[in-house]
Formats: C-alpha cells, structure tokens, sequence
C-alpha cells in the first residue's frame, strides 16, 4: 500500500512539470509526511473553451464514493488495488472517467518487526506521478451556494511491488512516466485502455529514514534525510 508520502514540490514547479493551465485559488504549503485525509494536490484533465488541458486540483486523499452517506470511509480508500479497480464499486466508476495524476516527491514504507521506514523515490530525484482515481462527494449537511458542500476526493492505485523493492513490502504506486500521462488523464479512454498506455517503468531508489515519520505530526525536510 502506499500510506504516508511526501509533497514538497512548490506549485510553480508542478506547474512546469504537469503541463499546468489551470491553478486553484488555494496553495498547499509543502508537506513531508502526508497522511489520509489530509488536503493534497492532483492533475486532471479539463475542458477549457472547447481544448483539454491540465488543471491543478487541491483534494482531500482518501476517496469517498458519490454514493456514500458519510464521510466515515474516507481514512481506508487512499488506495486502490489495480487488479480489482475496475469491478470495485467504490472505485469503478471514477476508474472508467475520473483518472487523475498524484505528484509526490516520493512515499515511505515501512518493512520489518521493527517497522524500519523507507523513503522512496526517482532514482533521477524527479518529481513522481502516482496514477491515481478522483470523486465529488456532497456533503448533506452543507447548504448551496457554499463551495463546501462539495468536496473532491482521491485515491492512490497500488499494483505488485517491484523486485527491488518487494523485501520492503509487496505493494507500491503505480507510477506514470512523463510520456504516458497524456493517455492515463484523458478521460475519452475507458479505465483498461488507460491503464494499458502506463508502459514507461519509472526508476527509484530506496533508503532508510528516521522512525521520526512515524508519527504523523512530525514534519520537515529531516524526515527524508538517509539514515543508512
């Protein structure tokens, strides 16, 4: 799985980096150890006078299907399994149109009794893209007009982890090279003819870092610092 990972990369450069036209009015201060629920940002496409482009998107990371009365789920839907994303109802319908880029720096994990964590990343230290769902759920207890009554929300596709790193744990991100993002955000494909243009391995190397990530209020540059 992938439950803890790091967005520190300022927007200007996801901008650059993601193709960006569109920009939220919210800015997101970097983050080092971001957990479920926490607000993050996303890529999707759009429609903007009649061409699609990218657009940056802030949601809050664990999905909540359209469907679902409450927000109580939230927590355990940050990822989603590649072999059964198409037939889970949670996340079948946003798989088939709702397909959405995640940038990190890079995603701990922890292996061992010990718990030891990891920090993984690029091997070139490039941003990452994490393939990932989005959803808008709407909120009952909050009336329109007001922007909060709907709330967007996304989930993170794991698949097999690589050889490398399956000693570590047997889940990683499915991650989406720079020449196949195109294809995975366009949502004229369906979910299996995206998923088949994610061809392009991204490589990454892996260290270990202090139990200091462990708990979630710590945060900081020292926390992806190689402790090897």
């Amino acid at each position: 799985m992938c439950g803890r990972y790091v967005a520190a990369l300022h927007p200007d450069a996801l901008v650059e980096e993601f193709e960006i036209s569109t920009t939220p009015v919210e800015r997101l201060t970097a983050d080092y150890n971001v957990a479920p629920t926490k607000k993050v940002y996303l890529v999707a496409e759009r429609k903007e006078n009649g061409t699609s482009v990218n657009a940056l998107e802030v949601a809050r990371w664990g999905l909540i299907p359209s469907w679902s009365k409450d927000r109580s789920r939230a927590s355990s839907m940050i990822n989603a399994r590649v072999e059964t994303v198409a037939e889970k109802p949670s996340f079948r319908s946003a798989f088939a149109k709702r397909r959405c880029l995640i940038p990190a720096s890079g995603y701990y994990e922890w292996s061992g009794t010990q718990k030891q964590p990891f920090y993984i990343h690029a091997a070139d230290d490039a941003p990452l893209a994490m393939a990932g769902l989005y959803e808008w759920w709407r909120d009952a207890s909050v009336a329109e007009p007001d922007p909060r009554a709907w709330i967007m929300t996304c989930t993170i596709i794991t698949t097999s982890a690589s050889v490398d790193l399956a000693q570590i744990h047997d889940r990683m991100p499915v991650m989406v090279a720079r020449g196949d993002r195109p294809a995975w955000l366009d949502p004229t494909r369906g979910g299996h003819e995206a998923l088949a243009g994610i061809r392009t391995p991204v490589p990454l190397a892996v260290y270990p870092v202090s139990t200091a990530v462990n708990k979630v209020s710590n945060n900081g540059p020292d926390l992806t610092l190689d402790q090897g």
